[in-house]
């Protein structure tokens, strides 16, 4: 039997003898491996992505929203069936055991006009415990009392981006803004956040007291939604049903009757999202990995070529002692090394596409990406060139000495 080492050399003799062959072989499993790599990187940074953006929610946040209603059989929408009112939070705080604080959320849009210009943005009117609920510090000045939300208080902190749109360069604390018709008076910077999940940017946003927002701005009492904050992670789905619960109770529902809202905490949309991301990288690497299959193809065809190339060699291998495991394995080796070696270009080629972000999202490349993408060129080469490797295997000695 053949040593290792003298298949090695023969493989690298046969694949330096055609290099212009040898590198278009090795082309397609080149271009599969990094497709796979790029793909899973991409994949998985939008992932981590989505993920960190549901950490700046909050801490232990439990978002209660209305639900939709329906007409003629169509659903209109989330939230076209309101019924949450500030009652409804003041009673969770009051009546809650597991929840350390709730605040409702009035959402409006409006212009503000102050400092070197105007701009348009949302507009959320809460509670002093909005800002503990999303963890959400300012960078400069202060936040609101609850003397200020009991009195529909003027007061306003500018997101991150609104602060750069119309005070950029100066300090915006103590000065008045207009939003609406209304002047305010802007008494803290929220830190910046970013973006969220959705491709929205957290900072684009004017906070002030959920009752100045209703009775200056919106004109009405209807709140978007509520936040709320579980004592702990473990709590949450606890607390969502004792949530749930009060707000049955306020809302005078009957038993079996539908809830007229819904919740959703961290946990579950964590979960969620991550469970869909991960089924979108799995099926971006499967389409990615068609390129190996056809490298896979590529190979097969080429070693066949190089079989019928080399039958006269082969039939001299076997006069002098050669056994036909022998011409497997030489064969064998030769494939897998074609493409060991284009899955490791791949690999580099791949990994340097995903560095320079070449759709400019964010990117993450994990290990086990890695190990599968070049383990499993590895496993194309064996596959493909077993084939190749058994007809020339199989070949009878005498017949191949007279092929010309």
């Amino acid at each position: 039997m053949m040593k290792q080492s003298t298949l090695l050399k023969v493989a690298a003799e046969s694949i330096a003898r055609n290099k212009m062959r040898s590198l278009l072989t090795m082309l397609g499993i080149v271009i599969g491996v990094a497709a796979v790599i790029v793909m899973v990187a991409i994949g998985n940074g939008a992932r981590l992505q989505i993920e960190s953006s549901i950490k700046k929610l909050g801490t232990n946040v439990i978002m209660i929203m209305p639900t939709s209603t329906t007409h003629a059989g169509a659903s209109l929408g989330a939230a076209t069936y309101n019924k949450l009112t500030v009652a409804d939070a003041i009673k969770i705080k009051r009546e809650a055991t597991l929840v350390s604080a709730v605040s409702p959320v009035v959402v409006t849009e409006a212009q503000v006009i102050g400092g070197q210009g105007n701009w348009k943005t949302r507009i959320n009117g809460v509670s002093t415990d909005f800002f503990s609920i999303r963890d959400w510090k300012t960078s400069s000045g202060e936040i609101f009392t609850d003397a200020d939300v009991r009195s529909g208080r003027k007061v306003a902190l500018l997101g991150a981006t609104v602060a750069k749109k119309l005070f950029s360069g100066s300090d915006p604390i103590g000065a008045h803004i207009q939003i609406g018709r209304v002047p305010f008076t802007v008494v803290g910077i929220m830190r910046a956040k970013g973006g969220s999940g959705g491709g929205g940017d957290e900072d684009d946003v004017v906070v002030m007291p959920y009752t100045t927002a209703q009775t200056r701005l919106k004109g009405d009492v209807d709140i978007g939604h509520m936040f709320a904050s579980a004592f702990s992670a473990s709590q949450m789905p606890v607390a969502q049903e004792e949530i749930a619960g009060i707000l049955r109770d306020s809302h005078k529902l009957k038993p079996g009757a539908e809830d007229d809202f819904f919740l959703r905490n961290q946990i579950e949309i964590t979960q969620a999202i991550s469970s869909t991301t991960r089924t979108m990288s799995a099926l971006l690497a499967a389409i990615a990995s068609i390129s190996l299959l056809v490298g896979g193809i590529g190979i097969m065809n080429i070693m066949l070529v190089s079989v019928t190339e080399r039958t006269h060699e082969i039939g001299i291998r076997m006069a002098i002692g050669a056994r036909g495991r022998d011409v497997l394995n030489q064969f064998l080796v030769e494939s897998t090394a074609m493409s060991v070696m284009g899955g490791l270009v791949g690999l580099v080629v791949g990994y340097v596409g995903a560095l320079r972000r070449v759709t400019g999202w964010p990117v993450a490349t994990p290990l086990s990406a890695v190990l599968i993408a070049v383990g499993f060129s590895a496993a194309v080469g064996v596959f493909f060139g077993f084939y190749p490797a058994r007809k020339a295997a199989a070949l009878n000695p005498i017949e191949a000495l007279r092929y010309e």
